[in-house]
């Protein structure tokens, strides 16, 4: 005798609202990592305010990594710099937009993929705190220099280091993904 077993049939839009639940809350909770990053970017910037004076220098490696007190008006390397006092607004608006949508990806992220949720946090928080900076300060705090010799890599920030570093990493996790 052949047994057979019927499977309930569930209701397709019961599935699609618990996997739109799912999927909505998976990556929500790596916000905390976007605050963590503006907490320690803004926490930097201004203890670095209180010990540094403007344009000072001080080695930490020397002849490679010195702490020092610079103010970018513009975006990376202090590009648009020269326009009136609306590109502060219009820059931030766009980072603020840029972190919204990122935010959104992030909750649509399936719950596995930890990568990419990881670089986005980290690319929200970093455009948050310069973000921070632009509409308190009317600039971005740079404070770390990178140089060898005659060379010299233009000041950046923790905000800075964390969306580049989260760049690299969502194309990184991309690239594994097509795998």
């Amino acid at each position: 005798l052949r047994r057979e077993h019927r499977r309930r049939r569930r209701n397709p839009a019961l599935v699609l609202m618990t996997a739109a639940q799912t999927a909505g809350r998976a990556g929500l909770p790596w916000l905390w990592l976007s605050l963590l990053v503006i907490g320690i970017d803004q926490a930097s910037k201004l203890f670095v305010l209180a010990q540094l004076a403007d344009f000072s220098r001080v080695p930490v490696i020397p002849g490679f990594f010195d702490w020092t007190l610079t103010y970018n008006e513009g975006v990376a390397f202090s590009m648009f710099r020269d326009g009136a006092g609306l590109q502060r607004i219009l820059l931030s608006a766009f980072a603020v937009l840029v972190s919204i949508g990122f935010a959104v990806w992030l909750t649509r992220l399936p719950r596995h993929d930890r990568w990419s949720a990881l670089a986005i946090s980290m690319v929200i928080g970093g455009a948050i705190g310069n973000v921070i900076d632009r509409l308190r300060l009317g600039h971005v705090v740079d404070f770390i220099l990178v140089y060898w010799r005659d060379w010299s890599w233009p000041a950046f920030n923790v905000a800075d280091s964390c969306i580049v570093v989260g760049a690299i990493v969502l194309v990184m996790a991309g690239m594994r993904s097509e795998k």
